[in-house]
């Protein structure tokens, strides 16, 4: 039996009666007629038919590049801060370590007296992998009565262990464990290339995740919780030891200085760090153009963080013409300045050049890409994927006009390894810069008293480039 109502039908299905209503033709579908209209609106011809036989036979940017840029560009800079070298990172996630460390190498060079410098990214690595995998597990353990759906817990499952990391990283990992010159702890085949060690090792923890939450929820007690996460992490210990190499707790530094004049001498980590370094870290504030939220104010993102006892990442927002103005000063008085950024736009790698115009996209296929920075926030268009350092300026009219970039991808990407970050490019994707305290007014300072604004792990800002 079927009676037919006007917008429902009503079947007999082994004696129950069961409706159905009879949905309208959706509006937003893409339908054949659709498809049609749009064909026929593209005619391939004159111009068209130029633009599909170019961007189909060639690289987009190599199309799209603005050649008179590139003519009129040069490497010269008005102000460089002296330094030697180029770091490479590989292929892995370790910008913000490697910016980190870049930023104190010209002081070491210039107080030892050397050709060259480089410290051991390995040996932080280590410890960084280390800590993660603690927190993560102590994380497991804090929420083990809450749904592995829940929003913060994907956000924990994502990557455990990823590469990625913050300012805030490197000063607690310092503060922790020091550093070590790159030849007491060089690099090692997953060191540079760490994709497979982390696939190994987040999937170890994500099983030990499930027991540590079992036996949370069959009311274990404490201590014997502790000493299983303590054995699950010897063999995250031993995972490292491995694929990385061995930490050292002491070590000898023997260097030739550029008179020939040699030196040895005997460290431990943290004796390295504070004689050959001997910066206070947490002199150092972190500050970001947000435009989500109100400048000049200041704020903690929850859960960034690696290791299981420091704070998480707190930062001071600021509007982009400051966050110039003191970057400025800070370089122009030779001192490098660490920055994240987004490097997934407008960069010219044979040249070495970042700048909004630099490809020509919507003049080329007729768009509109134009964002505000909020609205590009907003929308994950951009996030900060990429460290680098500051290390000098190009001044013209008492403006800059371009920025000297050190980079940590080798000396094959670039201009031996360097950039030149024209100022537009500075203004739209510039996201974060690290100074030192003393850079910094008071009024600036005063906002590091208030009370934070807590911002949650989800935030863009809060991504591990």
């Amino acid at each position: 039996m079927k009676k037919v109502f006007k917008n429902t039908f009503i079947f007999m299905v082994h004696g129950f009666l069961i409706s159905s209503l009879v949905l309208a033709k959706p509006s937003g579908n893409i339908s054949p007629e659709l498809i049609r209209t749009f064909d026929q609106q593209l005619k391939l011809d004159g111009s068209d038919r130029a633009i599909s036989n170019a961007a189909s036979g060639t690289d987009l940017k190599k199309l799209t590049l603005n050649r008179e840029l590139v003519n009129r560009h040069n490497d010269i800079f008005s102000m460089k801060i002296k330094t030697e070298g180029i770091t490479d990172q590989k292929s892995t996630g370790r910008c913000w370590m490697f910016a980190s460390f870049n930023i104190m190498r010209p002081a070491v060079l210039k107080k030892y007296n050397l050709t060259s410098f480089e410290f051991s990214q390995n040996y932080l690595f280590f410890y960084d992998k280390l800590e993660k995998a603690n927190l993560f597990l102590e994380n497991m353990i804090a929420t083990a009565d809450q749904d592995l759906n829940d929003r913060l817990l994907q956000k924990y499952l994502e990557a455990p262990v990823s590469d990625g990391g913050w300012w805030n990283y490197f000063t607690a990992l310092i503060d922790k464990y020091g550093a070590v010159p790159k030849e007491a702890m060089g690099e090692t085949i997953n060191s540079e290339k760490s994709r497979d060690l982390n696939y190994i090792v987040d999937n170890l923890l994500r099983v030990n995740a499930i027991t540590l939450r079992k036996m949370v929820r069959d009311k274990i007690k404490t201590k014997d919780i502790q000493a299983k996460k303590e054995a699950m992490l010897a063999d995250v210990y031993r995972l490292l030891v491995y694929n990385l190499g061995r930490p050292p707790q002491e070590f000898i530094w023997k260097y030739c200085d550029k008179d020939e004049k040699i030196v040895e001498k005997t460290y431990t980590p943290k004796q390295f760090y504070n004689e050959i370094v001997g910066v206070d870290l947490s002199e150092y504030v972190v500050i970001f153009d947000h435009a989500m939220h109100p400048y000049n104010k200041y704020y903690r993102m929850e859960y960034c963080r690696n290791v299981f006892e420091s704070p998480d990442m707190d930062f001071i927002n600021l509007d982009i013409a400051t966050i110039k103005e003191l970057t400025l000063a800070a370089v122009k008085d030779s001192i490098p300045v660490w920055f994240a950024a987004d490097v997934g736009h407008y960069m010219e790698r044979d040249h070495g050049i970042m700048a909004v115009d630099i490809f020509d996209y919507e003049t080329l296929f007729n768009i509109n890409l134009a964002l505000s920075k909020k609205d590009r926030l907003l929308t994950r268009t951009v996030t900060p994927t990429h460290g680098m350092v500051f290390t000098g300026v190009d001044i013209v009219n008492a403006k800059p006009v371009k920025w000297l970039v050190e980079n940590s991808w080798g000396t094959d990407i670039g201009k031996g390894g360097r950039w030149s970050m024209y100022d537009n490019w500075f203004d739209d994707y510039l996201l974060t810069i690290v100074l030192p305290k003393s850079r910094l007014p008071q009024n600036i300072l005063d906002l590091l008293k208030t009370k934070p604004t807590l911002l949650p792990p989800w935030d863009p800002m809060s991504e591990l480039y």
